[in-house]
């Protein structure tokens, strides 16, 4: 799961920041990542409070950079530069507010280039952490949306399982985009297609080959009202951004995995039975739909991990531990 990562890590020295510095749960990770040598580390808090707080745990937080926004010395030069990026916005005193904080303060530091990568959320909510990424760092060239996938793992008997799922954190549905006209400019099609375009884009940095459900209570046609003909619409918008992009749908998640069902319901299809990528075509599916591989399945689960801004930023649980702060911020750095 992590060998490509860690030799990513391994060619070239990444640093990250953590938005979080006095959390224990950032603190024990830090100290893993620090006692390995993986990576450098950004810690945003009261320098004395995070000594404090790493000391009670006895964390090893040595050689990381522990950068607090109330004494930060660039602070002026990080106000200018956000004041330019919110480009009428937000005024100098606004900003200065908001770099107070440390997702905004942390999120600046990427776009400034002071960190690569940024790890946020064990506190803060998904959009206090998407919020600053989308207002700072923005969203690379051609994406209209930041989404999100999760990485699932398990060893299986016949060697390791590895299955993507998106979107279950960030888009709660999709609905057409209009102007100031009325005309729609970003069909909801487009967008969730958007989504799988992109997860199937993770999926393969993990060395998935991606073969990419887009899931409904219908499979081909055999229902009607509800989603389906949302994901069936998004399966021909996304052959339009990636025709090499083996991806099929509408279809029920049976057709999707079991090799009795799938081409008995989606006869010559090649994903149905065989996929391994799957879209949801609301959050409330994929959010449970992910947590039901966990929690039954076995499967281990990282992220969510976000999709189509211009650098790694990353989001956790608030109910996360340790162990999965130290894996996603391989996984966040790994990627930068």
């Amino acid at each position: 799961m992590f060998e490509g990562l860690l030799k990513n890590l391994a060619e070239t020295r990444r640093k990250i920041v953590f938005t979080e510095g006095t959390d224990n749960r950032i603190l024990e990770a830090t100290s893993r990542l620090r006692t390995e040598d993986l990576m450098d580390v950004i810690l945003v808090g009261n320098v004395e409070a995070v000594k404090a707080a790493a000391e009670a745990g006895k964390y090893n937080i040595q050689g990381c950079e522990i950068l607090d926004p109330a004494t930060y010395e660039g602070m002026d030069e990080m106000v200018e530069q956000m004041v330019a990026l919110r480009k009428g916005k937000m005024t100098a005193d606004e900003c200065r507010a908001a770099l107070a904080k440390g997702n905004y303060f942390g999120t600046m530091l990427v776009k400034m280039g002071k960190a690569d990568a940024l790890l946020g959320g064990a506190t803060y909510s998904t959009a206090d952490t998407v919020r600053p990424a989308l207002q700072l760092v923005k969203t690379r060239k051609g994406a209209n949306l930041v989404s999100s996938c999760f990485i699932l793992y398990r060893e299986g008997a016949n060697g390791p399982e590895k299955l993507c799922m998106g979107d279950c954190a960030i888009n709660i549905d999709y609905q057409d985009k209009v102007d100031k006209d009325g005309n729609v400019v970003l069909t909801a099609a487009q967008q969730l297609a958007e989504v799988a375009v992109e997860s199937a884009r993770t999926a393969r940095f993990f060395g998935i080959d991606p073969k990419v459900a887009v899931l409904s209570f219908s499979t081909k046609g055999s229902g009607k009202g509800g989603t389906v003909q949302l994901s069936h619409d998004t399966v021909e918008e996304a052959r339009k951004l990636d025709p090499e992009l083996n991806i099929d749908g509408e279809m029920q998640f049976d057709a999707a995995v079991s090799p009795t069902v799938g081409q008995l319901k989606f006869p010559g299809s090649k994903v149905a039975d065989y996929a391994n990528t799957f879209i949801f075509p609301l959050i409330e599916a994929g959010n449970i739909g992910y947590k039901i591989a966990q929690r039954l399945g076995g499967f281990e689960a990282y992220g969510p991990i976000l999709q189509g801004l211009n650098a790694p930023i990353n989001d956790l649980s608030r109910g996360c531990n340790a162990e999965e702060v130290y894996k996603m911020a391989i996984i966040t750095a790994g990627m930068a």
